[in-house]
């Protein structure tokens, strides 16, 4: 049986990291930390002409039609280069749940857009208490006669202000997973502000989302109503096989750049490299990426091929990838000494991504527990 990546893969990961290396290097992702929104609609633009905002969209749309190893190859080099944007929520999130629950009208309307690169989507799940289970779902959405009104406040919304449409998670009845519906709504529509919030890694720019009495009509409704956590619940197994992608590529990349930098700072008149405790500590790295890679690779394929097994996986991922890319920048920052604390230095920028991608969609305990449950535990 061959575990490695097929020649279209292969493919696919050179191109993207040559693209990425010359049109987002450390420079460009230092300027957009100053940028009050953290994104570029040139490089979005960019990678919409290679196809890759539309990879998940069937063909029949605008977009490749490829799966979640095809995804997970591409985010592991978006991760590598530590782009900042909208791109998970966007191409991964909101647009598999327009293909997978969207209705023709909607996925007619939106999905060639969000192919070509035209709109952006976003998710809003999160409310204030951070829950990522449907307790958490607090924002009713009121039946009316045209359609429904929704009222609420969702925290931590990814790039609310670039996006166009907003998949909001919203509860239309019932206490628990029963009552769970999801919406379409514009990001214009009326009755519907957003406020920035700070957070430790300005590649990923959240938003407090609040819904005053804002009306959609009943095409918004993404789905069946009060059956829509089925739909989220497949929506985080994707951010979790994303975020672990998006990981993996980012601990090789801090790898890389410890290593390199071992090789060339001297100390008594030689490399550091040549140090037991940094040949440990660069050996300890690499052993913890390498089996991890084999771990993201199978929660991608498992997320299209093996339905049963799928939530295992991305939870076996995530948990790991949390754990992995925390522990790889924090010991890179260490190789690098007192320069890779300093905010000249572009080291933190992997290592605040880091932070970022821990906490996401769940961390490490949070997956481990999830895990046990679903394993019977």
């Amino acid at each position: 049986m061959d575990f490695g990546l097929s020649a279209e893969q292969e493919l696919l990961q050179n191109t993207a990291r040559e693209f990425l290396s010359q049109e987002c290097p450390p420079g460009l992702v230092r300027e957009l930390y100053d940028d009050p929104k953290g994104f570029s609609p040139e490089l979005h633009r960019k990678t919409a002409e290679l196809g890759w905002t539309g990879l998940l969209i069937p063909e029949a749309h605008g977009g490749l039609g490829l799966g979640m190893l095809d995804m997970a190859v591409l985010l592991e080099e978006i991760g590598r280069a530590v782009v900042p944007g909208p791109f998970v929520f966007s191409s991964v999130l909101t647009t598999l749940g327009l293909v997978q629950a969207g209705s023709s009208t909607q996925q007619q309307t939106w999905l060639p857009r969000l192919a070509a690169g035209q709109a952006i989507g976003t998710l809003a799940l999160l409310e204030a208490d951070d829950r990522l289970d449907a307790r958490g779902v607090r924002l009713k959405a009121k039946k009316t006669k045209h359609g429904y009104v929704l009222s609420g406040t969702k925290m931590f919304v990814p790039f609310a202000e670039v996006a166009d449409v907003l998949l909001v998670v919203a509860r239309t009845s019932g206490k628990a997973e029963q009552g769970i519906s999801l919406f379409l709504v514009e990001r214009q529509a009326p009755g519907l502000s957003l406020a920035p919030l700070a957070i430790v890694d300005q590649t990923r720019r959240v938003y407090r989302a609040e819904f005053q009495q804002v009306a959609v009509p009943k095409t918004a409704l993404l789905g069946k109503k009060d059956k829509g956590w089925k739909i989220v619940a497949r929506l985080l197994d994707a951010a979790c096989v994303a975020l672990a992608a998006d990981s993996l590529g980012g601990a090789q990349k801090a790898l890389e750049l410890a290593v390199e930098y071992a090789k060339t700072r001297t100390q008594f008149n030689r490399p550091i490299a040549s140090f037991q405790a940094l040949k440990h500590m660069a050996a300890e790295m690499a052993s913890d990426i390498e089996p991890a890679r084999s771990l993201v690779w199978y929660a991608a394929y498992a997320f299209d091929a093996l339905p049963t097994e799928a939530s295992r996986a991305a939870a076996l991922a995530k948990a790991r990838l949390s754990d992995v890319y925390a522990r790889t920048t924090n010991r890179a920052v260490q190789m690098h000494g007192g320069i890779g604390f300093t905010w000249e230095h572009d080291m933190h920028f992997w290592f605040k991504r880091a932070k970022w991608n821990e906490f996401a969609f769940g961390d490490a305990t949070y997956h481990r527990e999830r895990l046990a449950r679903l394993d019977g535990f």
